[in-house]
């Protein structure tokens, strides 16, 4: 009988469930002020997601004998589902996106380590296009919200602006449209900035539940950065070369030209912060080494700055950390580590001499 060994390894302190529980504590203020800003109807979406991945997970357990809930990775997965749906939609969508998550995405392929594609994003991006419409759905903060009716987000009210042919930067294209906050305007007369960013920065404005305060989202990714459950690399790298497209390039649609884009308003809205700290740091689906997480990042935020302000869709950080979950292989096959005590042979030619 032959034994194989590996390298010697130094084990740390750190367990799956222990990384898994810093990730769902890091997640809870953004979720918790989704409930308070739509109320108890977003609480019950983000409850039904996580029972819904959490079920699935147990059952698929049943049937292969391996029990895996202990390592809270389930629980994750249906948070982070039910923080991309918005607030209103029909209890059956999340349900669909947890369970599509789990079984097809995370199982199908050998479980927790094993999927290709983070499966909180594949869900969402399942349900999104199978039902566009309720998942475009959207309400303001109830604060600021007048009726029930569905309102637009700062991302999508841009988009409809541009397709309709309209000139001017973002905040001109967004007044009337969007209400703003009264703090919103103070701070942004004082600092010369738009206040649809403030809104967004600070989480009065429409969208899933658990992306609309970049501040909170901020706060626990920098929990997360602390705790050492992520690196800088992605999160810093990912948003910065998409602010630095949305600056120089994002002007075009608009008729600005280049260095004329909007640069706040689209780094506090939709699910960018969300994305870069929560989905595409997913240890198992992003590259193993610094160089390749740098690549990795360079590639979400091109794409997503392109399917943002050049596609069809008002919104792209899933497809784009999807995108490049795709290409996470070849990154890594390309973009090796030196083996430690590694030699270089010489060449014939140094061999001779």
């Amino acid at each position: 009988m032959k034994t194989v060994r590996t390298s010697p390894h130094i084990h740390g302190p750190l367990r799956t469930d222990k990384a898994m529980l810093f990730v769902i504590v890091a997640l809870l203020p953004s979720a918790l002020w989704g409930v308070f800003a739509f109320g108890p109807r977003a609480l019950l979406v983000l409850a039904v997601s996580v029972a819904a991945s959490v079920l699935t997970e147990y059952l698929l357990g049943l049937v292969s004998k391996e029990f895996t809930l202990k390592d809270l990775s389930a629980a994750v997965t249906g948070l982070l589902v039910g923080m991309n749906m918005p607030p209103a939609v029909p209890l059956y969508i999340p349900i669909i996106a947890s369970a599509f998550a789990i079984a097809v995405v995370k199982w199908t392929f050998g479980g927790l380590g094993c999927n290709w594609m983070n499966p909180a994003l594949a869900g969402r991006v399942f349900v999104f296009f199978s039902f566009t419409s309720q998942m475009s759905a959207f309400l303001l903060p109830r604060w600021m919200r007048l009726d029930a009716v569905s309102s637009a987000t700062p991302l999508s009210a841009m988009k409809t602006a541009v397709t309709g042919g309209a000139q001017g930067l973002s905040q001109d294209l967004l007044a009337g449209t969007i209400p703003n906050t009264d703090l919103a305007l103070a701070v942004a007369d004082r600092l010369g900035i738009s206040p649809y960013a403030v809104d967004a920065f600070l989480g009065n404005v429409g969208g899933c539940i658990g992306e609309v305060s970049a501040l909170l989202l901020l706060a626990g990714g920098i929990f997360l950065l602390a705790t050492k459950i992520i690196t800088w690399r992605i999160p810093v790298v990912y948003i910065g070369s998409f602010a630095l497209l949305s600056w120089v390039f994002g002007g075009i649609p608009y008729g600005q030209g280049l260095f004329g884009g909007e640069v706040l308003v689209p780094v506090f809205s939709g699910g960018l912060m969300l994305g870069a700290f929560f989905m595409a740091t997913d240890w198992v689906t992003t590259p193993t080494t610094p160089k390749g997480e740098i690549i990795f990042a360079l590639g979400c935020g091109f794409f997503t700055f392109l399917i943002r302000y050049f596609g069809s869709l008002p919104e792209g950080v899933s497809l784009a950390i999807i995108l490049m979950n795709i290409v996470t292989p070849t990154i890594d096959r390309f973009v090796k580590v030196k083996p430690f005590g590694y030699v270089k042979k010489p060449r014939k030619k140094e061999a001779k001499a």
